[in-house]
């Protein structure tokens, strides 16, 4: 599923305008993107975004075979909850 799959989805589901369900979505994502850069985000029944660090490390180009450095960064980990799971059981 898309943005746009999605959008409709969630007007047909909730009785918004396209426009508006583009609206919440497009803040969720803002809101959430803002937040994680200092908490993390627990959504009952959902799940719990969070960030998580990776160290830098040495890695090896498949290819040449040759030793390169890969760097340190910080990727957003989502942790399904309970509820959500079972749903999709």
């Amino acid at each position: 599923m898309n943005k746009t799959q999605l959008v409709d989805a969630i007007a047909a589901k909730s009785g918004l305008t396209k426009v508006d369900a583009k609206k919440a979505i497009d803040a969720f994502i803002e809101v959430t993107a803002e937040t994680l850069k200092n908490d993390k985000i627990q959504l009952v029944g959902f799940g719990t975004f969070g960030v998580q660090e990776r160290a830098a490390r040495t890695g090896r180009n498949p290819r040449t075979k040759e030793t390169i450095k890969i760097a340190a960064k910080k990727l957003v980990k989502f942790k399904a909850g309970s509820e959500l799971e079972a749903k999709i059981q």
